[in-house]
């Protein structure tokens, strides 16, 4: 109570008080605005079966359930801004079942990877062009370190061998958490009818009609499990690249969500 008197008595140490606040918070900003991900949420699975790495916040391996998880304790306190180019850095990728990861020196090892390795395994050349584009980007960044990783073959259930779907490509926002997820449909892979000669005109729509609700099931499930919005691309989309990664942009350079600090709240302690 002493000291609260002394500082309500003199306005230059009030004024002292509030620069050294103001500072001391915009020194800490990212720190102290930025979300934190769940246990659930600081854990993803990319790519196809026997192809398929981790991506955590804290990586540990549990050699009793022989697989990986998060130490829980310092998510909170992980280094860099989550799901970031600097993230994939310090924590590699980590191998299903094994205890082993691998790690990267550079952004352009990760990106060599990401490229020629997960995303040329998926054997589309829609998805390698829009990679190598992300290659490119992330190189020509003034800190490529802070770029959201574009999340190749994002897993719908994670480690489970007969999983349901996987996503092209998925950027998590490194302040808010916010996903979007981009999925390519050409109608030769999500649409085309084969052997169609011997069908009636209904058997056709049926058919039609069941591939159409299977695709839209996909992207309501990644929302209701994984908080992911879908943005879907067709074949008049595929025709220019080029748009493609200037909508994905948006979502690779997010802006620092600065919260308030309510310094009148101080304000009012000191005038009462």
């Amino acid at each position: 109570m002493r000291n609260l008197k002394i500082l309500r008595g003199s306005k230059k140490l009030q004024e002292y008080m509030f620069i050294f606040l103001r500072r001391v918070y915009f020194r800490n900003i990212e720190a102290l605005s930025r979300k934190r991900p769940t246990v659930d949420e600081a854990e993803i699975w990319i790519g196809q079966n026997n192809a398929n790495y981790g991506i955590l916040v804290t990586p540990r391996f549990s050699a009793k359930k022989n697989q990986w998880e998060n130490d829980k304790s310092e998510i909170r306190h992980f280094e860099h801004q989550y799901w970031t180019i600097g993230h994939v850095l310090t924590t590699g990728l980590v191998i299903p079942g094994k205890s082993a990861t691998i790690p990267f020196k550079t952004p352009d090892d990760y990106l060599n990877f990401f490229v020629n390795v997960i995303v040329r395994h998926s054997g589309s050349q829609y998805e390698y062009d829009i990679a190598q584009m992300y290659r490119e980007y992330v190189l020509a960044a003034p800190d490529p370190l802070r770029v959201p990783l574009l999340i190749p073959e994002f897993r719908y259930d994670g480690l489970a061998t007969a999983h349901k779907y996987r996503l092209d490509f998925t950027i998590i926002d490194p302040y808010q958490l916010t996903k979007v997820g981009f999925e390519f449909s050409p109608w030769s892979t999500h649409g085309y009818l084969a052997k169609t000669k011997t069908l009636t005109a209904a058997e056709i729509n049926r058919i039609a009609q069941d591939n159409f609700e299977r695709e839209m099931t996909k992207h309501k499930d990644f929302f209701r499990k994984h908080g992911i919005f879908v943005l879907i691309y067709t074949d008049a989309d595929l025709t220019d690249l080029t748009k493609i990664f200037a909508d994905m942009k948006r979502f690779l350079e997010p802006t620092t969500f600065r919260q308030q600090i309510q310094f009148h709240i101080i304000q009012d302690v000191l005038e009462k």
